[in-house]
C-alpha cells in the first residue's frame, strides 16, 4: 500500500464538474493499493497518516499532527502509485490490486481514518479533477 500525503491549505476532488470532496486544512492523500496488501497493511497506514507529525507547532517545528491542528483528509483512490516503467515508456500497472480488491481495501483505509477524523473521498474508478493548494510544500511518501 501506498501513500501520497501532500499538506494542504484546501484541496477538492471533482467528477463530472460536480464537486465530490472538499477540505479545509489537513492532507490530500493518493491511496494506491497493491495485490497482496491486506487490512493489516491499511491499519498501520492509517494509523501512521493520522500521527504523522507535518504541522508546524508554536515555534515552528513540525511536531503537531492532523488530529492536533483540527485537519480533514481528502482521500483519492490512485493506482497509477504502482506503474512500473521499467521497460518501455507506456506504464504498465500489473503491481496494481484488481479493482474490486483495491475498492473494498481503499474503502477499509477511509473507515479506518474516518474513526478518528474528518474524512472527504473522491469516487473510485472515476476521472477526477484534483485541486489543492499545498502547504510549504510539504509532500511525504508512505509505504507499507
Amino acid at each position: 500500500m501506498r501513500l501520497v500525503v501532500q499538506r494542504v491549505n484546501n484541496s477538492k476532488v471533482e467528477v463530472d464538474n460536480k464537486v465530490v470532496g472538499k477540505i479545509d486544512k489537513g492532507f490530500m492523500v493518493l491511496v494506491g493499493i497493491g495485490p497482496n496488501d491486506t487490512e493489516k497493511e491499511a491499519e498501520y497506514l492509517a494509523k501512521k497518516l493520522l500521527n504523522l507529525r507535518i504541522f508546524e507547532d508554536e515555534n515552528g517545528k513540525m511536531n503537531l499532527n492532523i488530529k492536533d491542528v483540527k485537519g480533514e483528509l481528502l482521500l483519492i483512490s490512485q493506482f497509477t502509485l504502482y506503474a512500473d516503467c521499467s521497460s518501455g515508456n507506456r506504464p504498465s500497472f500489473i503491481n496494481a490490486a484488481k479493482p474490486d480488491k483495491a475498492n473494498e481495501l481503499y474503502e477499509y483505509f477511509c473507515k479506518e481514518c474516518e474513526k478518528e477524523i474528518h474524512v472527504e473521498k473522491g469516487v473510485f474508478g472515476a476521472h477526477m479533477e484534483v485541486t489543492l493548494q499545498n502547504s510549504g510544500p510539504v509532500t511525504i511518501l508512505l509505504e507499507r
